[in-house]
């Protein structure tokens, strides 16, 4: 049953999150947390792990349909991000030493997260009278991915969503110019974070067939999606973007009062 339901939930994650253009990490963390199948910590490192895939794999088999990066940006702010997403990994693990109950941590992601998508979404309906930026100074292009890379690994979500707002402002990026970056971003961070797990030995014990279906799941969900996404209308898929910050953030309520009554 947890095998079926953690391949489902990545799936659908993956597809949905690939149609509206943000990835399904956000999707993915706080939708295991709701069910409740996994563990805390095994629910953090296998939702890292299956966006890492989702990512390594989109950036090896679709960067061909991107706008060309400007590696001015993406140089530094994907050091950055590798940068960040250890520190993320490393803010996660002193929080639950110095906290000492995972719920009250879930508490405080869930939190983050209403926190992220409430302003994603205030953002995105918004954006055509907010004034963009554009920033150039490569140390300041590495600050805004070690930020971007620690709020990715310390919630677990990959961060499509954040990435892409992010960027948009601080950088005037296009949609698809801000997808790649995001890309490289999540990529980044999400394998630093992973790699100083490893070699801290702060890798929980899992299921591995369960972790291959859930890459499985993720890399199929955002294949599906993309296709998906080309054969809509814009205004359909910010509709359906709409609705699923509203899902996203009904879920992240629903996470901090269980995780509350639980601590």
């Amino acid at each position: 049953m947890e095998i079926i339901v953690s391949f489902l939930v990545c799936l659908g994650a993956s597809f949905i999150g690939a149609v509206c253009g943000i990835g399904g990490g956000i999707i993915i963390k706080p939708l295991l947390d709701a069910i409740g199948i996994f563990e805390f910590s095994v629910i953090n490192f296998m939702s890292c792990c299956t966006v890492l895939s989702m990512s390594f794999y989109t950036v090896v088999s679709c960067k061909r349909e991107e706008e060309k990066i400007d590696q001015r940006k993406s140089l530094p702010l994907a050091i950055g991000a590798a940068i960040g997403g250890i520190a993320g990994k490393s803010l996660l693990k002193q929080t639950l030493y110095w906290i000492g109950n995972e719920d009250v941590v879930g508490c405080v992601q869930a939190s983050c997260l209403i926190i992220i998508t409430l302003g994603t979404l205030w953002y995105m309906l918004s954006k055509d009278k907010i004034k963009t930026l554009q920033i150039i100074h490569p140390g300041i292009c590495a600050a805004i991915g070690i930020f971007l890379g620690m709020i990715s690994s310390f919630l677990g979500i990959g961060g499509g969503p954040v990435n892409l707002v992010v960027l948009s402002y601080f950088f005037s990026m296009n949609t698809k110019e801000a997808v790649g970056n995001s890309l490289y971003i999540i990529l980044y961070s999400q394998l630093a974070g992973i790699i100083q797990m490893w070699i801290t030995g702060n890798i929980p014990v899992f299921d591995g067939k369960i972790m291959f279906l859930m890459m499985s799941g993720g890399i199929l969900g955002g294949v599906l999606g993309r296709k998906w996404n080309r054969r809509i209308k814009s205004y359909v898929v910010d509709r359906l973007f709409v609705i699923l910050m509203l899902i996203i953030i009904l879920i992240n309520i629903y996470n901090f009062f269980v995780f509350l009554s639980n601590k």
